[in-house]
């Protein structure tokens, strides 16, 4: 038997999938500012224990800061997902 808690998760949860396919291009990493007297912008991302780098320059910086940012919106929304759903599980009785 659903109850109101339970429909008000399930709610909170179709919101959550609408905000995932709304999000559009992402990418893990950040942009950094690299140098001292002539600051240029890169897009940073570790992987298999390895820095790289790639040049953004000026025209590409909005668009690899909005990638980022999807990201982490990405993070967030799995992470109270992952949340409700524990909560819904706890509560499943096999019906």
């Amino acid at each position: 038997m659903k109850t109101k808690y339970h429909t008000t998760i399930s709610r909170r949860l179709v919101t959550l999938h609408r905000q995932l396919a709304r999000l559009g291009p992402l990418m893990r990493g950040s942009v950094v500012i690299i140098g001292t007297r002539n600051k240029q912008p890169y897009f940073s991302l570790n992987k298999d224990k390895k820095t790289r780098l790639i040049y953004l320059g000026k025209k590409r910086e909005k668009r690899a800061r909005q990638y980022s940012a999807n990201y982490q919106q990405l993070l967030a929304i799995v992470e109270e997902m992952t949340l409700l759903n524990m909560q819904l599980l706890k509560e499943y009785d096999g019906q």
